[in-house]
């Protein structure tokens, strides 16, 4: 299917009655600098060098030295089961003078 010249006066009316007359001048030249925009856009593309692939480490190179975890902390100590002879228990089983 091929386009024919009276498919493009149609589409040019339609536009035209969407738009308006007015309004048709600001719409071309919007249209314009955005296809200036996309061709300069594209060609930068296009200039830019390929990325490279990251170099392999040279072989020369000293390896770094392994690391060791840190030794675990030692834990906290905890209190003891029985309160110290000098205060009584909570919970009143002592006296009281």
């Amino acid at each position: 299917m091929r386009v024919q010249p009276w498919h493009v006066v149609v589409l040019l009316v339609v536009i035209l009655l969407l738009f308006g007359a007015k309004r048709l001048p600001d719409l071309a030249k919007s249209v314009g600098q955005s296809m200036k925009i996309f061709k300069n856009e594209v060609k930068d593309l296009r200039d830019d060098p390929p990325a490279t692939a990251p170099l392999p480490p040279v072989a020369d190179a000293p390896a770094a030295p392994p690391v060791t975890p840190a030794p675990a902390p030692a834990p906290a100590p905890q209190a003891p089961a029985t309160p110290p002879a000098d205060r009584p228990a909570e919970g009143g089983t002592g006296t009281t003078a």
